[in-house]
């Protein structure tokens, strides 16, 4: 595996940091750190949902992405100046959106709505997987907090779930990507799975050219290394606040 940027190994995640209940007032807060990625993750709760669950006795998990003008090197403009939402925004969101749902049960839930806001306040590459990621913190949090209020019965969470980018840099498979290395990948990928390692989501794009069934089987090997290491994080975080979520235990490290 080649060294990279401050002596990062191929297979090496950044740094990862998960701040819990990092806003004041929303039932479930994190603040998600990769490296120099950093997202403001909240899930706020609200007594109704959407017109096709009215009176099914289902919830509803939704999300909203957003990135602040000065996130990056250069000032860009808020998409509310420009009429709403980009497609890239649109599209991160749904990610979001489906990768929460994937383990949230919605007939636990009751007839609540919960939407996550995944605000990324610097970008360094990675923003959408570091929100699945925090985004999957901060509603744990919140449902706990619903739990511990006797308004849920059960914690509706089957598994953790989490995401991280893998792409090949220089004909180098390559886990994590920072953003220099995301703007001139070959090839550049979004892996979303669950605890017990079941894919969510598959992203993958051919950025210069074709790649083989060799090198997308060692980026999905590299993807789920990834994945177990954030999956270890996120069980800290519920560690401490008394939540236990499937598999959290057995993704432990050590």
């Amino acid at each position: 595996m080649p060294k990279r940027r401050v002596g990062r190994a191929g297979d090496e995640l950044r740094p990862v940091r998960i701040t819990p209940n990092y806003n004041r007032y929303a039932e479930g807060s994190c603040l998600m750190e990769m490296g120099e990625t950093k997202v403001i993750c909240t899930a706020s709760v609200e007594d109704r949902v959407p017109l096709f669950l009215r009176n099914t006795n289902r919830g509803w998990v939704t999300a909203e992405y957003s990135m602040l003008p000065r996130a990056t090197d250069q000032r860009t403009a808020r998409e509310s100046s420009k009429g709403g939402p980009s497609g890239r925004t649109q599209e991160i969101q749904r990610l979001i959106g489906r990768s929460l749902r994937a383990v949230a049960a919605m007939n636990k839930l009751g007839e609540r709505t919960i939407t996550v806001d995944c605000d990324v306040i610097q970008a360094d590459g990675g923003t959408r997987t570091a929100a699945v990621t925090g985004g999957f913190v901060a509603l744990a949090l919140a449902l706990k907090r619903l739990q511990d209020e006797g308004k849920l019965s059960v914690l509706p969470l089957s598994d953790h779930v989490a995401a991280v980018s893998v792409g090949i840099v220089g004909g180098n498979v390559l886990l994590d990507l920072e953003y220099a290395e995301d703007s001139k990948a070959d090839v550049d990928m979004n892996i979303v799975k669950t605890g017990a390692g079941l894919f969510v989501e598959v992203q993958g794009t051919a950025e210069s050219g074709p790649f083989s069934k060799e090198q997308m089987a060692a980026m999905m090997e590299l993807a789920g290394a990834g994945i177990d290491k954030l999956v270890a994080a996120q069980a800290d975080v519920f560690d401490a606040a008394g939540i236990r979520i499937g598999l959290a235990g057995l993704m432990r490290k050590g």
